[in-house]
């Protein structure tokens, strides 16, 4: 039962990111300006969960801020891209078209990062079986643009 509720939370934040887009897009849009876009984007969500954390009382030990491994501080760099990539493309490919790009990108990277165990705890080997389902979300990717 546990997985399948975690499953609909996954399905519900993906469903989120195309909503995101649109509406950084539409930030984009009015004060014409795709990084600021971004920018916003981070400072708002940066007070959000900062006052979720205030709210909840989460703690965590700030002492071991100093063994976070320096490639580790990339991540917040590769959402700042990600994010204005995205602000950038949906407007000129559309929800369908970007979005299937950008979960063909993911599954492609994450094939290699699951075989190299490269970031995952539980390696999975790579294999045809899963690398044709990355062809199938590429070829309907394929259909979207086409139609």
């Amino acid at each position: 039962m546990q997985k399948i509720i975690w499953i609909i939370l996954v399905l519900l934040a993906g469903g989120m990111l195309p909503v995101q887009a649109g509406l950084n897009a539409k930030v984009g849009r009015i004060i014409e300006s795709p990084v600021h876009a971004s920018l916003i984007s981070f400072l708002v969500g940066s007070i959000g969960l900062f006052t979720y954390v205030l709210i909840s009382r989460l703690h965590f030990q700030a002492s071991e801020i100093k063994n976070i491994p320096i490639e580790a501080w990339g991540a917040g760099i590769l959402g700042a891209i990600y994010v204005t990539i995205i602000i950038l493309a949906f407007p000129r490919l559309g929800a369908a078209l970007t979005f299937g790009l950008v979960v063909a990108g993911q599954l492609f990277l994450s094939l290699l990062l699951d075989h190299y165990k490269i970031l995952v705890l539980q390696p999975h080997t790579f294999s045809l079986q899963r690398l044709g389902g990355v062809v199938l979300i590429i070829i309907g990717v394929l259909v979207i643009r086409k139609f």
